[in-house]
């Protein structure tokens, strides 16, 4: 069983920046790729980055070249570093993980708002 803790949301003016943490607990070395995803109200939830044990990355394209996934191996966290915002990036953001084994695991989300 993986738990993740996410932080780093909040409220930022449009070309603003934020960082976006995902820690980590329990079954963590099993974990493939840690990725971001997000859903804004009234849509579906989309991927925005995800990297893998080996550090590849892919990025949505909404996104590419503002925002930068990374992951601290040793420390089991994950992040997001997300620049250029633009009020289109408001959205709760989630953190997921896959495992080796297949299974995902999910965090509890964190608000980022955008004002123009």
């Amino acid at each position: 069983q993986v738990q993740l803790v996410e932080s780093g949301g909040g409220l930022v003016q449009a070309g603003g920046s934020l960082r976006l943490s995902c820690v980590a607990s329990g079954g963590i070395f099993s974990i493939n790729v840690m990725g971001w995803y997000r859903q804004a109200p009234g849509k579906q939830r989309e991927l925005v980055a995800a990297i893998n044990r080996g550090g590849s990355t892919n990025y949505a394209d909404s996104v590419k070249g503002r925002f930068t996934i990374s992951r601290d191996n040793v420390k089991n966290t994950g992040y997001l570093q997300m620049s250029s915002l633009k009020p289109e990036d408001t959205a709760i953001y989630y953190c997921k993980v896959e495992r080796y084994d297949g299974r995902d695991y999910w965090g509890q989300g964190t608000q980022v708002t955008v004002s123009s």
